[in-house]
């Protein structure tokens, strides 16, 4: 049999955020996020249309219909980001976020940057950039570790 590497943890956590990924209905950016405690899987979010709500998949994209830029006007979106999502699934299932990490393929934005800090979560683990200055100053602000790993 081959001796296969094992992933560390990050790179398992990370693994399955980009998996999950691949569930998101964004027609510009498909991003995954892994709420994790203690080794264990809290939850998991992909960016999309809320429940019940036609997906851009079917409406096309109004972001790119009036050319916005990416980190910019986040209201003009049909979608709730992965950060958001994995929050809310957390809270639907009475599950508390405070003291986890978030495994991300993206960094999060200002609006999701906030309602991490609020939540409680004390590390970032990131694989790919998002043009947001003011979330990264935040992010800092508030004590929370941000930690890019190779994609």
């Amino acid at each position: 049999m081959k001796n296969q590497m094992r992933p560390n943890w990050d790179e398992y956590f990370l693994s399955i955020a980009k998996l999950v990924s691949k569930r998101s209905t964004c027609l510009r950016r498909k991003v995954g996020a892994v709420l994790v405690k203690d080794k264990r899987i809290l939850a998991t979010g992909y960016n999309g249309a809320p429940s019940n709500i036609k997906h851009c998949e079917k409406t096309g994209c109004l972001r790119e219909k009036l050319r916005v830029p990416s980190g910019q006007r986040h209201e003009l979106c049909r979608g709730l980001h992965a950060e958001q999502n994995a929050l809310l699934q957390a809270a639907l299932h009475g599950v508390s976020a405070q003291g986890s990490k978030m495994y991300a393929t993206s960094q999060p934005c200002i609006i999701c940057a906030k309602m991490l800090i609020n939540a409680g979560i004390k590390e970032i683990a990131i694989s790919g950039h998002y043009p947001d200055k003011m979330a990264k100053r935040f992010l800092k602000e508030a004590g929370i570790k941000v930690k890019v790993l190779k994609k």
